[in-house]
């Protein structure tokens, strides 16, 4: 049994989470292959594919077109496709045609027809066009939560039977600080308390409402440390928070971090915030919580499911409101220590090596059925 898997994100400028969510399974997958099962990456034509490489992942194998117009040919159903396989994993809607073997493919989000204001147009498009050829033509639908696969349904004609719920988990090297963490938060120059937030710098990730929440009389007086690459929409988070009447030492952006430098600033961390305006599952708050770090979060539907109540919650852009959450968990030692044990056990539930064995048993049966 052979599954290609396209890894084209993680060769994009910004991988963001849905890189990550490749990358991790695509390992998974590999660590958790069936007996003579093998797991190979596809990727856009690129002269270097270091940024494409998997451990456990063999390839990643070109495709004759480069990024853009593969993504082009693919989102009308044409173009090359991954070869000498099985059946093919598209984590994300960069799909390509079915080729007469089981097609799945990944949607994260409703974002591009709930709130398609916080994407660019041709991004817009290019979903909304991709999710109804994957909703047409794939076997399988993969999607992170319960709350999405209720929001596409509104969206595009599902067939139920084809829309599988598989979650996410915690990177190994985030669930616990490395052994030089002193040595590294000393290097990055971390305060001893901090809120955090780890988002791609992007209008629906709300961080100019976190901004606005910190200018409010009562968020507590702490810096704000932001881990994450520019996106688009020009966000300059240093004019958004000095309009907002708050200091340059305010708020600190360290741009994106290797693995062990995330984890030392994680678990350093006074709290993580996520006010997000749409989610599909939200990794930072799960590895937050993984990592023993209470969460304030905005609720929209994926947050609050993917959090299961281990979460302190505010409505979507309610900047007063953030500000009186983000003062409760930084003074309120009793429900600090409950969000912290809630949150630990609810991220034991969720593991990339589930994710894997739920794909390998879908891929199992979609061969086995000859779809």
């Amino acid at each position: 049994m052979r599954l290609g898997v396209v890894v084209e994100q993680l060769l994009g400028p910004v991988p963001g989470g849905t890189g990550r969510y490749t990358r991790e399974l695509a390992a998974a997958l590999a660590e958790g292959a069936p007996d003579a099962a093998t797991v190979t990456g596809f990727a856009a034509w690129h002269r270097d594919l270091d940024a494409g490489r998997v451990a456990g992942v063999a390839g990643p194998r070109r495709l004759p077109l480069g990024r853009r117009p593969l993504a082009v040919a693919w989102e009308r159903g044409l173009g090359p496709a991954p070869r000498a396989v099985d059946a093919v994993l598209a984590p994300t809607l960069l799909a390509p045609r079915r080729a007469g073997r089981p097609l799945l493919v990944t949607v994260h989000d409703a974002v591009p027809w709930t709130h398609p204001q916080t994407l660019t147009p041709r991004g817009v498009a290019f979903h909304r066009r991709a999710g109804l050829r994957a909703a047409r033509d794939a076997d399988a639908l993969l999607v992170p939560t319960w709350a999405v696969a209720a929001e596409l349904t509104r969206h595009l004609p599902l067939r139920p039977e084809r829309v599988h719920v598989v979650g996410e988990g915690v990177s190994a090297g985030l669930a616990r600080p490395p052994v030089d963490a002193a040595d590294r938060a000393r290097r990055l120059g971390l305060p001893p308390a901090f809120l955090l937030a780890v988002a791609t710098l992007e209008p629906r990730k709300g961080l100019d409402v976190l901004l606005a929440a910190l200018a409010e009389s009562a968020a507590p007086d702490l810096p704000l440390l932001i881990v994450g690459q520019p996106g688009w929409g020009g966000i300059d988070l240093a004019a958004v928070a000095a309009a907002a009447g708050l200091p340059p030492t305010r708020v600190r952006q360290l741009g994106r971090l290797d693995d062990h430098d995330l984890a030392a600033v994680l678990h350093a961390a006074t709290a993580l915030v996520a006010p997000s305006r749409a989610e599909g599952f939200g990794l930072p708050v799960l590895e937050a919580m993984a990592a023993g770090i209470p969460v304030v979060s905005s609720d929209v539907p994926a947050l609050v499911e993917v959090a299961g109540g281990a979460s302190l919650l505010v409505p979507v852009e309610d900047a007063a409101a953030l500000a009186a959450a983000l003062h409760r968990i930084c003074t309120d030692s009793e429900l600090r220590r409950r969000l912290i044990d809630a949150g630990r056990v609810r991220a034991a539930g969720f593991s990339w090596a589930s994710a894997a064995t739920q794909v390998w048993s879908l891929v199992q049966n979609l061969i086995g059925t000859g779809r």
